[in-house]
């Protein structure tokens, strides 16, 4: 009982997450009773991604649908759970935005990968279609193991390893082991991990790729360069939170994220929403 209440509570509290879940699930039921009770592929045919350039270019929007589609209860109940625990351990550390943009963009890459794959050995790919969040939940992962790679992590209590090391467990299960079985889907997961990765070490060097504002400040800087003081203080401001942040996470990485105190940890999370 006590699970579900810490559950209930983690979904009140972050609403992106809860939102990915119950868009998830709520599309498990619906493609699942539309194909089982009303014997109609409409629905499927709608949120599932074709593996062939000319099927995909008469509904573009399925590179985005596709990401919350499933069709078993297997893939979706692992997909929700890896992405329920991975994301409360995302935001900790980083906001609800960034959440969404990360699941989104390694969704839109893993697609977009599989699309480029099928055009080029288009024999291997016939009569094919990707659908389910393994791409996306793959790159949230992925850019944990690059922002916070030694934090530890503990497995079912028994186990404790750095999250770098976690996460290459995580891809290892899902993509490499059994690789012939659902080839197409497991590709995906490369072009999802590969974003994870670039949005983690981007982020980790100041540059927050979700936050799209900082696109319009470099092309302001090319009509007119303004150095002021002001612009040197905000500098040396992100410098010293980012060491800031850096040293709190060096502490969580040697005695746990448990072992900050209060004060430590609303300051961790006051800095992330700056990133």
């Amino acid at each position: 009982m006590a699970f579900f209440d810490k559950l209930k509570y983690e979904l009140q509290k972050h609403n992106a997450l809860t939102i990915l879940l119950i868009v998830n699930v709520s599309l498990f039921f619906i493609l699942n009773i539309s194909s089982g009770v009303f014997h109609s592929t409409v629905i499927a045919d709608f949120l599932t991604l074709p593996l062939n350039l000319s099927e995909f270019i008469y509904k573009p929007w399925s590179i985005l649908t596709y990401m919350f589609a499933h069709k078993d209860l297997g893939h979706l109940f692992y997909n929700m759970l890896l992405l329920y625990f991975t994301s409360r351990t995302f935001l900790n550390f980083l906001n609800e935005r960034k959440l969404v943009y990360v699941y989104v963009m390694s969704g839109l890459l893993g697609g977009i990968t599989l699309l480029i794959l099928s055009a080029i050995f288009p024999n291997n790919f016939t009569h094919s279609y990707l659908l389910g969040a393994s791409a996306a939940v793959i790159g949230i992962v992925a850019s944990l193991a690059v922002y916070i790679p030694n934090l530890p992590v503990s497995i079912f209590g028994i186990i404790e390893m750095k999250y770098k090391y976690y996460a290459l467990l995580i891809f290892a299960l899902s993509t490499i082991i059994d690789f012939n079985i659902n080839t197409g889907g497991k590709i995906s997961h490369f072009g999802g991990a590969l974003f994870g990765l670039f949005f983690g070490y981007m982020l980790k060097n100041g540059k927050d790729l979700s936050d799209l504002s900082f696109l319009k400040r470099e092309k302001k800087t090319t009509l007119k360069v303004v150095y002021s003081n002001k612009s040197k203080a905000s500098s040396n401001a992100d410098f010293a939170n980012q060491q800031t942040i850096d040293l709190l996470l060096d502490k969580i990485s040697k005695h746990g994220y448990e072992n900050l105190t209060k004060a430590e940890k609303e300051l961790l999370f006051k800095l992330s929403q700056k990133k």
